[in-house]
């Protein structure tokens, strides 16, 4: 024995024990595992025979349908049912996307998204600024006919519509009116009145009264006549042709055809009437004959301007628009 040769006491033999316990457990587990795969490759093997026998009636069905007959001389069932052996379709694969060339289809869409809107907006504020230059003009010059505007018979609601807009409903009306005051007051006309505020507002309110009254009265008289209440703008070009179609226009307008030119009789039948009628309020003593003469005269010298001013405010107002355009 080892421990009786080499003198090795009672330690060195439980060592040993245990070597060799150790190495017999695994031999034994060696074996078991040996022989778990020798069994389950048994199994297997098994299957692939009972497999093996199945395939070759099939082989031989194949070769007997080749002939197109069945051992009993019916049709074979590869060509009762032939969808039966095809296959089925393949499900279509969606549509491969290149990312690449999508970003930038969004890119020129969203680029020309922008362009449009950009011109859009352009266009808006051009109409804007067109509508806030005429109505700054319009509020002033009253309703008129432009140059490249026909000459159309009114209606007696478009009538009642001008001759409301005239006198009571846009701030011009009232403007000129403010400014025929100023001008009294600087005159000191009448003298009875007040140099102050409280005078002003007495040849205001003098001013108004008269300027409705004259405006009533023309109203009814070219609405009787139907004669052109309007002024129209001259389709001439050059300063002094359209300065004096401004001033003749003051004196004559259109009939009820737009074709003949007329006196205006009621324009100036109105302005009499007004002045005639201002004497009911203006300080005494007053000649009503004078006053209705002086107001026509007035109307010669107020009118013509106001039609030059009519004729050339859209000048003036399409100079300040491209002014204010290039100025953004």
């Amino acid at each position: 024995m080892l421990t009786a040769r080499y003198n090795w006491g009672g330690p060195f033999r439980i060592l040993l024990l245990l070597r060799s316990v150790l190495l017999s457990s695994v031999l034994l587990s060696s074996v078991a595992m040996a022989s778990r795969g020798g069994l389950a490759q048994q199994p297997a093997d098994a299957h692939a025979a009972d497999q093996q026998p199945n395939s070759k009636p099939e082989s031989s069905s194949s070769g007997q349908s080749s002939s197109g007959q069945s051992s009993s001389g019916q049709p074979s069932s590869s060509e009762q049912s032939p969808s039966s052996s095809e296959q089925p379709p393949a499900a279509e694969q969606p549509p491969k996307i290149d990312w690449p060339n999508a970003a930038e289809f969004a890119a020129e869409k969203t680029k020309e998204m922008t362009v449009e809107a950009a011109e859009a907006t352009k266009n808006l504020g051009q109409q804007a600024l067109v509508k806030a230059r005429d109505w700054e003009s319009g509020w002033l010059t009253g309703i008129y006919v432009g140059e490249g505007q026909p000459l159309i018979p009114l209606t007696a609601n478009e009538r009642r519509e001008i001759y409301l807009q005239q006198t009571l409903t846009t701030p011009g009306a009232y403007m000129k009116r403010m400014f025929a005051a100023g001008i009294d007051q600087a005159r000191g006309s009448p003298y009875q009145w007040d140099d102050g505020w409280g005078g002003y507002a007495e040849r205001f309110a003098s001013r108004e009264g008269q300027f409705i009254t004259a405006n009533t009265l023309a109203y009814l008289g070219n609405k009787a006549l139907k004669y052109e209440p309007r002024y129209d703008q001259c389709r001439c070009q050059g300063f002094w042709p359209r300065t004096r179609h401004a001033i003749l226009r003051n004196f004559i307008t259109y009939d009820g055809n737009e074709r003949h030119l007329r006196p205006q009789l009621a324009l100036y039948g109105g302005a009499f009437g007004g002045g005639l009628v201002s004497t009911a309020w203006k300080p005494k003593p007053r000649n009503a004959f004078a006053e209705g003469s002086r107001a026509a005269a007035e109307q010669g010298g107020y009118g013509a301007l106001l039609n030059i001013f009519i004729e050339f405010s859209p000048d003036f107002s399409g100079a300040l628009g491209a002014r204010k355009m290039k100025n953004q």
